[in-house]
């Protein structure tokens, strides 16, 4: 019996990581698509022959013509502004505004939380057009603070946060009131600390959406040297016809420092998102 039991054991295990595995090629099939058609001729990156996989000559040229063509190291920069300063301020004022709705007792709270969920269920495409008023009237357009000025505030940190402030007992609240701590201390030095797993979720999250942000980068910013990398790669796709061969190639340059990134610090983003029961 117990023999038994372990055969199925073995074939449940064998099945799961056989599953996985399909499902996790299946995933890095456009990664090596990107990768390969970066090296191909522009012949055969549109070939509709399905079995020209690689390429018949290995050519580095569409590296070099993007990497002299585009101010990368700019790009860069942009990219990385960009992601700082969102996570810095989506962190802080949800951490903030999610403790006060989850923790203090105030007058209007339940609507002013209901108005955060309601914007939670709208598309954020709605919020485009005043949103560029707003810029535009600070006089702001085409500059960092245009691209960082959507993600000052998130609906969505605010409710994560929250919840992770409601999932700790009060009896740690009661316990630094005893000891003669004020909100501010409590929040600080006892409550805080405790939620950051769910900071870091909130922080992993912002980054990969503030990197993968295109349109608002395109309809904000107009000059080349304000722009992040996915709306200077957006600028290279044709009307008409698109040299596929050096849009991979920018497009394999553009990821390579995000793949760095998360593999050294793949531990604490795993931590982050599972300890807060948040997903990608």
């Amino acid at each position: 019996m117990t023999g038994s039991l372990k055969r199925k054991q073995m074939i449940t295990t064998a099945v799961i990581h056989a599953i996985l595995i399909i499902f996790s090629i299946i995933m890095i099939i456009p990664f090596l698509w990107m990768a390969l058609t970066a090296f191909k001729t522009v012949t055969e990156s549109t070939s509709v022959n399905p079995f020209v996989i690689f390429p018949s000559e290995w050519r580095t040229d569409a590296f070099v013509t993007v990497w002299n063509n585009m101010d990368f190291f700019r790009l860069y920069m942009n990219t990385l502004l960009l992601i700082f300063w969102r996570v810095i301020a989506a962190v802080l004022t949800a951490t903030l505004a999610g403790y006060a709705f989850a923790r203090l007792q105030f007058k209007g709270r339940d609507f002013m939380f209901s108005l955060i969920l309601f914007q939670m269920m709208i598309p954020a495409q709605i919020f485009i057009i005043p949103q560029y008023a707003m810029v535009s009237a600070m006089h702001m357009t085409d500059t960092i603070f245009a691209l960082v000025f959507p993600g000052l505030v998130t609906a969505f940190g605010t409710f994560l946060l929250k919840q992770s402030y409601m999932s700790l007992p009060v009896s740690l609240e009661e316990a630094a009131r005893l000891d003669g701590c004020n909100i501010f201390q409590t929040f600080l030095y006892i409550m805080a600390p405790l939620a950051r797993s769910s900071m870091v979720a909130l922080g992993i999250f912002t980054a990969v959406f503030a990197y993968k942000d295109m349109m608002w980068p395109l309809i904000v910013n107009t000059s080349a040297n304000k722009m992040p990398l996915s709306a200077a790669l957006a600028t290279m796709q044709g009307q008409y016809t698109s040299n596929y061969p050096q849009l991979m190639a920018a497009s394999l340059i553009a990821v390579l420092p995000m793949i760095v990134i998360y593999l050294i610090f793949q531990r604490q983003f795993i931590e982050g998102i599972a300890t807060s029961g948040g997903k990608l």
